[in-house]
Formats: structure tokens, sequence, C-alpha cells
């Protein structure tokens, strides 16, 4: 691959700033009912924002992820990394990568999405491109949905300008909690020629009372090279003792940090 091919995978990141092979368990649909007016998909909507912006973090929390990238054709990863990514509110968040093995184009590509993420976090949560509310999308009801036993609203998705960080599809929201539990579909921009098109699905849960984005997974389909695959799961989270421990003492090129 060459680098213009990686450079259109290292942006597939990008989508994580919102929100990681995700565990979608039996999904059922029932068509929308009549009742399902104007009216009632903008109190879904309403109250989907309202969750949203309800969830954000308040306490300082560690994840461990492991990122695995995957060529065409191949059931085995051509490289693996393991990050930690603390998270102080309201704003400061870093990184340091704790292994990496294969390709180095795998922790160059970790890389870019954990910057990205490091630099979306100093940014009011109001402004982010990537929120899934009604700045960004135009909504529609889909019918109703059983995701990992949960009973959830079916919303489709569509982008209000073409932009990398937006997806063309569906979400998943929970009908309890109103928050987005999966969502899958298309970037709406891919963000390199090499790339003909990105499809994601992504993942998110409670974690230890935090809701947090906890799977992803994102094909390209690469010009000339075919599908490759990026995948990202929680191995790991810690509390906030674990973050308050941790002192920084450099800055060097595994260590990221930003404060405002």
């Amino acid at each position: 691959m060459n680098l213009g091919t990686s450079t259109g995978l290292l942006k597939i990141g990008l989508l994580s700033a919102f929100l990681c092979s995700f565990a979608l368990g039996q999904q059922s649909r029932s068509p929308a009912s009549p009742s399902a007016t104007a009216s009632s998909l903008a109190s879904i909507i309403e109250g989907m924002e309202r969750a949203q912006s309800d969830v954000r973090p308040q306490v300082a929390y560690q994840l461990i992820r492991e990122y695995r990238l995957f060529g065409a054709k191949s059931s085995s990863s051509d490289s693996e990394v393991v990050a930690e990514v603390d998270f102080r509110p309201p704003s400061s968040k870093r990184y340091n990568i704790q292994t990496r093995s294969g390709s180095s184009r795998g922790e160059q590509i970790v890389r870019r999405i954990l910057d990205h993420e490091v630099e979306a976090s100093t940014k009011p949560a109001e402004t982010h491109t990537a929120a899934v509310n009604s700045e960004n999308y135009d909504f529609t009801y889909l019918g109703e949905a059983v995701l990992d036993n949960q009973p959830c609203y079916l919303l489709g998705l569509k982008p209000k300008r073409k932009d990398k960080d937006l997806i063309s599809g569906q979400a998943w929201v929970d009908k309890r909690s109103l928050l987005v539990r999966h969502i899958e579909g298309e970037v709406a921009k891919t963000p390199s020629w090499w790339l003909k098109t990105v499809r994601v699905k992504l993942a998110f849960a409670y974690l230890e009372g935090t809701w947090l984005q906890t799977n992803m997974e994102a094909v390209a389909d690469v010009r000339f090279l075919g599908p490759h695959t990026l995948t990202s799961r929680v191995l790991d989270y810690r509390g906030t003792d674990v973050v308050a421990s941790r002192i920084p003492v450099r800055s060097g090129p595994h260590f990221v940090e930003r404060k405002h």
C-alpha cells in the first residue's frame, strides 16, 4: 500500500472521536407503524440528544484498547496495537502505546486515531461535527428492533453535509435510555481518492457507569487493493483512582497530553 492509501486508512479513525469488531446479538425488526408520526420521531430525537448530553463523562477513567488491521482477503491481522487512553474531564486526554506487533502501518493508523481524539477532547461537546443530533443529521423512523436483547428504535441517518465524520446509515436507539447503542453505514465522504467506500459499525455500552464506545469495525474498499479492515475493542476499563495516580513525566514519541 503506498502513502496515499495509508493516509486514507488513517482517517478512518476520525470516527472514533464521537464515539469500536462489535458484539451484536440477535436482531429483529418491525416496520414503522401508523403511530410513528413526525411528532413521535421529534420526541425520540429530543430525548436522544438530551440523553447524550446527560452521559458526558464526569469522572476520570482509563481505557485499554486493542486495535487490529487486516489486509485484503486476510483472515489474520497484519498488525496489532494495544494503547491506554486516559481522560480527565472536562477536556484533558492523553494516550500511551503499550505494545505493537506486525506491520508498522498499524501503529501509524492508531496514532492518527488517538491524536484526533486528543484534539477533539479540547473542543466543546456542542461543536463536535460527528455528534448524532439534528445539527448533523436528518432522521427517519424505520421501526423497532431488538439488539442484545434490548428493545430499540431504529432510525435512518442522513447526513446534512458531506463530511468524513458523518455516517449515512442506521442507528439503534435504546427505548429506555434513548442512548445510541449501535450505528452502521457508510462514511458520508471518503477522506481519500484511494478509498472507494468506507463502511463502519460502531457499538456503545455502559462501562462501570460510563457510557462509551466499546467496539468499532471499519472496512475500507481500497482502489486496486480491495477491502482492508480496522477493528478496535475495549480490553479494560479503569476508574478515577488509576488516572489520578498517573503524573505525566515526559512528552516523547509514545506519549501525548493536552490540557485546557
